[in-house]
């Protein structure tokens, strides 16, 4: 089964490589629906599996300078406690097998139909931020600080039960309150401030015993390659065309999870 797993990862990786998002959004549920993996385990290893891909991007716009360094810090300032409160949560409460399947699967459901949403209103999101003449709408300076740190409680515990909302989410989140932050600072202040959250969350669930190091490990050999071989594709397959796909596959597969 693993070279199935190595597969599916370079698939996943192939996609994020092109697209740039449905890392978590295609893996975790690909591995609850085709694989029949738990859904708690694979929520874990998917998270792991996520902060050792999003590092090297992390790393990359870090150097090019694409990053808000303020932004990734309001960001986690609510997204690393929240994850933590989450994971505590859960080992308080001591959740049995079936009702955290069901918890796990009812997030990751609402998760995957919420970033489908996103994907498909991100540049209408984008038109509604500029007025007709040509300026943007921005939240007064004074609460923009405390927005971002409600954003990133928000994301820090949907990421943390579901493995979903740390990319496209958060993007669109980022679009709505720093309409005048270019777009690919947009998207590396999104992947570094996603580098600690899934480490924690993914960490988290290690002290739970909800991650597989062998499935990690295939699925790393498939999508590194995947990845790297998707970014070099990017330039000749437009997005335009792929994001609708992508949104109508996640609602697709947010409905089956529903039903699950």
């Amino acid at each position: 089964m693993s070279w199935m797993y190595t597969l599916s990862g370079f698939l996943v990786g192939l996609i994020v490589g092109i697209t740039g998002v449905g890392g978590g959004s295609l893996m975790t549920p690909l591995l609850v629906l085709l694989f029949g993996v738990s859904p708690a385990t694979a929520v874990g290893t998917d998270l792991l599996y996520a902060s050792l891909t999003k590092s090297l991007g992390g790393w990359v716009h870090a150097r090019r300078g694409t990053v808000d360094w303020r932004v990734v810090g309001l960001l986690a300032l609510g997204s690393l406690p929240a994850s933590v409160a989450t994971i505590v949560l859960f080992k308080y409460l001591a959740l049995d097998e079936k009702t955290l399947r069901g918890l796990v699967t009812s997030v990751l459901s609402v998760a995957l139909l919420l970033t489908a949403t996103a994907l498909l209103l991100k540049d209408w999101i984008k038109k509604v931020a500029r007025r007709q003449d040509g300026t943007v709408y921005e939240l007064h300076h004074r609460y923009l600080p405390a927005a971002t740190i409600a954003t990133g409680v928000v994301v820090g515990a949907l990421v943390t039960i579901s493995s979903v909302g740390a990319g496209v989410l958060g993007t669109v989140a980022l679009l709505f309150l720093y309409p005048r932050m270019s777009a690919v600072k947009v998207v590396g202040t999104d992947i570094v401030h996603a580098v600690p959250l899934t480490a924690i969350a993914g960490m988290g669930h290690l002290a739970m015993g909800t991650v597989d190091f062998t499935l990690l490990g295939s699925l790393l050999l498939g999508s590194l390659p995947g990845i790297y071989i998707g970014s070099h594709l990017s330039a000749k397959v437009p997005e335009k065309v792929l994001r609708p796909l992508l949104a109508i596959m996640l609602m697709i597969i947010g409905t089956k999870m529903v039903l699950y």
